[in-house]
């Protein structure tokens, strides 16, 4: 190597100035740095040359770096660069002792006649102990010790390769501090580090009490541990641990004469190695942390395939619903609200389904939620409330002495997050349906309390015309002083109510007295009542005899497509 760089009876040391950071700027810059003394100058070197030794210092096995005068990295070799576990390029620029630090080892320096310096790592013996002592240094957390998140996934995968050996299975629990947070801000990250540290020890314990030869116990970031379970042999195994950590992290810590009390959410998954991925197993391992925080914290969850499909099958619903609208999937059927006296219809609710490509056709209880958590109801509840407004507008033109209403279930978050009195200002001045036709139901839990813009709302849409309904009325607050503020026209009595009428042999008297007090009440404020899930041609009778105005539910028909109403209607 030496006669590489330098020819016959130079060491490497002695390369000259022409070992350069880059093509031109170096050995200009270490030329202008060299004086000349007396007549000494360094032998011109041709481009060849000049191209040898940097290839040979790139590929040299002997780690060096060239330094400038001022002590900073001109240029670093791809083996130094490994050492240290970063990019040669990386290390440009940065002050030699920043190397010499790193390596915890004296490096060797040999002056070169441009002024600078070579530094080489001698190669007698010490570089595998370096560089076992920076590997070590390279996959352990500074503050607890533990392995860190480079060696736990190289652990991990070297597990699942093995997933032969012995059990064929493997374990992990994953877990995060409860309100960690909480206490590195408010205590400092001091005391954070030191219940880290704390919080390793307890787990270090746990995971060798749990197996004689212990699991690997590993810090993966910020709170995040994980315990590895390598030839495990069955969801007990990891479930007892998970039980241990817990107990363990319940007693409260002592740090430097504070008393922390912590708690931890794990999430546990068992299964056999074979067919896993580390970034399967991962996921999953995330996915029941999260189960495990939104079931109450301080707990571990398994992990179940059932549940997690579930939660596959709500995400694939909800990115795709606001295509879904655009595309065309869904529809909407309709259930006749009838009136308990004379038994003819007098209006329909508007009901939307889902015809999804790949789960068939959905109920609204399958996607509702998830459209208003993130925000796709506005765009599909206006679409419902203008398709739903031209059916009723084609039935109006089909029997204009006896008309049918149209009643379409609105979202709080359509009051909110939309210009909703605009919205149906437009929509009934396209279709040409009356506004005395279209009523909208709302929650009464989403009207309770309502005040500014939806209060407004409300108002502005019953000044323009439009009926108001309380949807499921009763199985919210029940509180009756909103009836005399809001402009509400109907109350739907929840089914629950009616469930109560359902045998003659067993009748319950609360709920008909309940019923009865509460049509009563809507009648002395001017309002109608309908009844859902009427079943029966008894509890028909029986909300008729209280005085209930309108039935619902599946005595009259299930929720069916437009023409099989017009086909109701028809003469």
């Amino acid at each position: 190597m030496g006669r590489a760089l330098g020819g016959p009876g130079v060491s490497p040391g002695t390369t000259p100035s022409t070992i350069t950071h880059s093509d031109s700027v170096a050995p200009e810059r270490a030329a202008e740095r060299t004086p000349e003394r007396n007549s000494e100058r360094a032998p011109e070197r041709t481009p060849a040359e000049v191209r040898d030794y940097r290839a040979a210092f790139a590929v040299a096995q002997l780690p060096m770096a060239l330094v400038d005068r001022e002590g900073r990295v001109l240029d670093a070799n791809g083996a130094l660069g490994s050492l240290l576990g970063a990019e040669p390029a990386c290390l440009t620029a940065l002050p030699a002792t920043d190397l010499v630090g790193q390596v915890h080892s004296e490096m060797a320096r040999t002056p070169l006649p441009s002024g600078g310096t070579l530094l080489s790592i001698p190669d007698d013996g010490q570089l595998y102990a370096l560089r076992e002592e920076l590997r070590h240094l390279r996959m352990h957390d500074p503050v607890t010790r533990l392995p860190n998140r480079a060696l736990f996934f190289e652990r991990l995968s070297t597990a699942l390769e093995a997933a032969g050996s012995r059990t064929g299975r493997i374990g992990l629990c994953y877990l995060d501090l409860d309100g960690f947070k909480a206490i590195n801000d408010t205590l400092g990250h001091r005391t954070g580090d030191r219940l880290l540290a704390a919080v390793a020890g307890r787990l270090t314990e746990c995971a060798i009490r749990t197996a004689p030869g212990g699991h690997l116990v590993a810090r993966l970031g910020g709170d995040e541990f994980a315990v590895l379970v390598e030839d495990s042999t069955g969801t007990g195994q990891a479930t007892d641990l998970a039980e241990c950590v817990l107990a363990a992290l319940q007693r409260p810590f002592d740090l430097a004469g504070q008393r922390i009390a912590v708690s931890a959410s794990i999430g546990v998954v068992e299964r056999e190695a074979s067919g896993t991925t580390a970034t399967g197993i991962m996921q999953a391992a995330d996915t029941t942390l999260y189960w495990a925080k939104a079931d109450g914290k301080a707990r571990w969850t398994l992990f179940d395939p059932e549940r997690n499909a579930h939660r596959m099958t709500k995400q694939a619903l909800s990115s795709t619903l606001r295509q879904a609208v655009e595309r065309g999937e869904f529809i909407l059927e309709y259930q006749p609200l009838v009136e308990l006296g004379s038994g003819d219809i007098r209006g329909v609710e508007a009901l939307v389904r889902w015809h999804h490509p790949n789960f068939g056709t959905l109920g609204p209880n399958r996607f509702i939620s998830l459209a208003e958590e993130n925000g796709a109801i506005v765009q599909l509840g206006r679409w419902v409330l203008a398709e739903s407004c031209r059916q009723a507008r084609e039935w109006q033109k089909k029997h204009p002495d006896d008309p049918l209403f149209i009643s379409v279930n609105v979202a709080v978050r359509q009051v909110w997050d939309s210009d909703l009195v605009a919205d149906v200002a437009a929509i009934l001045d396209d279709t040409g349906l009356p506004p005395e036709l279209l009523q909208l139901e709302l929650t009464e839990s989403a009207v309770m309390g309502s005040a500014g813009r939806p209060l407004q709302a409300l108002h502005a849409l019953h000044e323009m015309g439009v009926r108001i309904a309380i949807d499921d009325f009763g199985t919210g607050y029940s509180n009756l002083a909103y009836l005399s503020r809001l402009p509400v026209s109907t109350l739907k009595l929840d089914g629950s109510f009616v469930h109560g009428f359902r045998a003659d042999e067993h009748p319950n008297p609360a709920d008909e007295t309940i019923v009865e007090a509460l049509v009563q009440l809507a009648h002395r404020l001017g309002l109608t009542v309908t009844a859902e899930c009427v079943e029966n041609a008894a509890q028909a009778e029986r909300l008729r005899r209280i005085g209930c105005d309108t039935g619902q539910g599946w005595l009259y028909s299930r929720p069916v497509p437009a023409d099989r109403i017009s086909a109701m209607l028809a003469p």
